[in-house]
């Protein structure tokens, strides 16, 4: 519902203002007073599971800079968005998810990964959704990189696939890997009936940059999604994982 304030269709008429008294509201849930339904549910959470608040004003942070900043100067900004909007989520699963009592992991390592599968999917999102951000005037790729690589952002708003794009491009899904490979490491250390939704997520969102590099690159006119054969045919390896607790069986 957080997101939706600044994606969804009332986005034109939300304000800084509007969220200051959404996160009131987030206050207010984390005290025991719902307003409806839906707070009621997280309230409920609230009471049963370790989760901290701030994950979650962390994340309405996030929303106001969607309403304030359409440009990143370098990767360290872009990170920090993509902590708010994302990795948020991660930190805020982990408590309800549970680590697994055998673990010998530490907690920062889970929450380490948890936020890493976070970052690994957002930069997913930003890279899928180049051409339709451009239609909105919004760029969410780091500035001194694109000018390294010599692409304007007029190019961008032309939606040019360029072999310097696609070099762009290369690197920007190389980095997003990275983290996938990151958020691997923490998944086998979950209690066992949580692994297997967060290795489906994983290896679902983890093809969508496959189909990116099988639409050779364009991301401005061809909507990269993966099939439903290949989800289902993603759900047995992601059971298999999640039973065997162990990325390194596969």
């Amino acid at each position: 519902r957080t997101d939706e304030l600044v994606d969804g269709p009332n986005a034109s008429h939300i304000t800084p203002r509007a969220l200051d008294t959404w996160e009131k509201r987030l206050d207010n849930i984390f005290q025991g007073r719902p307003y409806d339904l839906f707070d009621a549910a997280l309230s409920h959470t609230v009471s049963n599971y370790p989760l901290g608040i701030q994950p979650f004003k962390d994340m309405i942070e996030g929303m106001r800079l969607d309403l304030l900043k359409t440009r990143y100067n370098n990767f360290d900004e872009l990170y920090l968005y993509c902590y708010y909007v994302a990795g948020t989520v991660g930190l805020m699963s982990v408590p309800v998810m549970g680590i697994a009592s055998e673990s010998k992991a530490s907690n920062e390592t889970v929450y380490g990964a948890a936020l890493a599968l976070g970052i690994a999917n957002q930069l997913t999102n930003i890279i899928r959704d180049v051409g339709e951000d451009g239609r909105r005037g919004r760029i969410y790729l780091p500035q001194d990189e694109l000018a390294s690589a010599g692409i304007s952002e007029d190019e961008i708003f032309r939606g040019l696939v360029s072999n310097k794009w696609k070099i762009f491009m290369k690197n920007q899904i190389k980095r997003a890997r990275m983290y996938f490979d990151e958020a691997e490491k923490g998944v086998a250390e979950l209690k066992e009936a949580s692994r297997w939704p967060v290795w489906a997520s994983l290896l679902l969102y983890r093809q969508i940059l496959d189909v990116i590099e099988e639409n050779d690159y364009n991301n401005f006119t061809k909507k990269a999604y993966v099939g439903k054969a290949k989800k289902f045919a993603s759900l047995p390896l992601a059971y298999g994982r999640a039973i065997m607790g162990t990325s390194k069986f596969f």
